[in-house]
């Protein structure tokens, strides 16, 4: 059974790009939320000490933190990735102030990097598109050099809750894209070699007018319904009708509420092989200490 659910769930690499191919042009104007997370991930660097030479922004989308990392780190060469090749295309209509960055058109799932060669990987809310965190994860690992860290973010569980449950009320099918457990992904970057990991949550709830607004924020920044087990023909009228009706019972104030759970969290490089079991398992901590957190771990200690 959990396997059925699994494979419901799972994610078409080839959906991922067309689906963020398609909304590329419109991103930047509808990715507020986005940009916020970026942010507060990179305000986590502002008692950090270290000094890389190489950074690289996985999952980079249209450059938004690319640009922000390099006013930071002036002296860093940036690499941008992405899996989009039209989300690169609109960042390199950018203001060109800096030029030490080089955009590459890959799968995190298989960086084209060398080994021991990155010393900061950031990733803002790329995780829920992998179909194989652990995979990324080792991936990130292989790259690291010894010091490096991973600093990411992430969309948990109970993001579109209130979405979820209105089209539960209408059929069994997959509406909305499942989003990965904060403990579960403590458990993948511990089991893949990264050391000392600090994971943290907040709930974030964005408010609409109505539900056609929500709806039409998640397609302009591709956040289409791309799982496996999908509704593959056209939602009807009367079916999407019911939907919204069902959304109308979480209406407070006027406005329909949006729930986004944002898993942040970072990780070190130690050179520890990839087998380190979760003996004491993984830190938890508020959202407030994450930078102080970042700011009292010195890199190849555990």
């Amino acid at each position: 059974m959990q396997n059925s659910i699994d494979n419901d769930y799972s994610i078409n690499t080839n959906q991922v790009r067309y689906s963020f191919n398609s909304s590329a042009e419109d991103y930047d104007a509808f990715s507020v939320l986005q940009r916020t997370v970026s942010d507060r991930l990179i305000e986590g660097f502002d008692e950090i000490s270290v000094k890389p030479s190489f950074i690289l922004d996985l999952g980079s989308g249209t450059g938004y933190a690319t640009r922000k990392l390099k006013k930071l780190f002036k002296k860093s060469f940036v690499y941008q990735l992405d899996i989009s090749d039209q989300m690169l295309k609109q960042s390199k209509r950018k203001p060109a102030w800096f030029k030490k960055n080089y955009l590459i058109c890959a799968d995190a799932m298989q960086i084209p990097l060398p080994d021991d060669s990155i010393d900061i990987v950031f990733s803002n809310l790329m995780l829920q598109w992998c179909h194989d965190i652990d995979v990324v994860f080792a991936e990130v690992n292989r790259v690291l050099k010894i010091g490096g860290v991973f600093i990411f973010s992430s969309f948990g569980p109970d993001t579109l809750k209130e979405l979820r449950e209105s089209w539960l009320s209408v059929d069994d099918n997959v509406h909305v894209n499942a989003f990965i457990d904060m403990h579960d992904i403590g458990d993948s970057v511990m089991r893949n070699g990264l050391d000392a990991p600090v994971l943290s949550v907040e709930h974030v709830v964005l408010t609409y007018d109505d539900c056609w607004q929500l709806m039409h924020e998640l397609k302009k920044i591709g956040s289409h319904n791309i799982n496996s087990g999908r509704r593959k023909t056209m939602t009807g009228k009367t079916r999407l009708q019911k939907m919204i009706h069902s959304y109308e019972s979480f209406r407070q104030e006027n406005k329909l509420p949006a729930t986004y759970e944002v898993i942040y969290g970072h990780a070190w490089q130690t050179g520890k092989k990839a087998n380190v079991k979760m003996q004491a398992g993984t830190q938890y901590v508020p959202l407030n200490d994450l930078k102080q957190n970042i700011k009292t771990h010195k890199p190849g200690k555990a």
